[in-house]
């Protein structure tokens, strides 16, 4: 039975913070644990959203590819879509965005995710451009991305809240991405206006958290010498 309760995320995003970019899981093995959801290739190959079962990779050339069960990620997650429409949103930047997701309370404790659909008047997205070994930091690699803009696009914009205390494991706050209903424009959310959208939101209890423990880089590095929450802090 599929658990719309769990948040599965396999990596961190601390790993990415030295340049641990190899690949160690497969988007079939992702999609085993849910229809919805987001990451980035190996080397940081493009942005991921995974909508209604479909995983897609928005690259630094803008293309929207439908992806294969054997591409691989160093980060992504997944869940099973459950989602409670809890009404309509418009002229809405990012703060407004996120008052009406945190339904008024200044912070959140838990794990949610919040689906936007309908037309954006502005959104503006980046997508890495892939980088191969030997893999450069994150702040290094992130450097190298192309930035799209667009302007009255329908589409879906796809958010993940992670509480401040599991910073490092996740970005604290909203990590939120973006596809547009043509398929020709998306990516990892930069800024935004939404014109009008329904908002509809999904609660986790339970984090299920997956580490590449067969990856001898990852099991070999001392993090203690990463600045990890300035430098994720600088590159989202």
């Amino acid at each position: 039975m599929k658990n719309s309760k769990i948040l599965y995320q396999h990596g961190t995003l601390a790993l990415l913070v030295p340049g641990l970019l190899t690949g160690t899981t497969t988007m079939g093995d992702l999609l085993a644990h849910g229809d919805t959801g987001i990451g980035t290739g190996e080397g940081l190959d493009g942005e991921l959203i995974i909508l209604d079962g479909v995983p897609y990779q928005i690259d630094s050339y803008g293309n929207a590819n439908v992806l294969k069960d054997d591409f691989i990620m160093p980060f992504a997650n997944s869940h099973f879509a459950d989602y409670t429409e809890i009404g309509t949103i418009s002229n809405a930047n990012p703060a407004d965005f996120e008052k009406v997701a945190l339904e008024g309370k200044p912070n959140s404790n838990t794990f949610f995710s919040v689906l936007v659909k309908g037309t954006f008047s502005y959104m503006k997205t980046r997508a890495v451009v892939k980088s191969t070994r030997p893999f450069a930091t994150l702040a290094e690699t992130a450097k190298n991305q192309s930035i799209f803009e667009k302007e009255n696009v329908k589409g879906t914009m796809l958010s993940y809240y992670s509480p401040a205390l599991f910073h490092g494991a996740a970005v604290a706050g909203f990590h939120n991405h973006f596809l547009a209903d043509d398929h020709l424009f998306g990516g990892h959310t930069l800024d935004f206006k939404i014109t009008e959208g329904t908002v509809s939101i999904q609660q986790f209890d339970t984090l299920e958290q997956h580490l590449p423990v067969d990856d001898k880089e990852f099991m070999g590095h001392d993090f203690s010498k990463d600045d990890i929450a300035k430098v994720i802090a600088e590159a989202e």
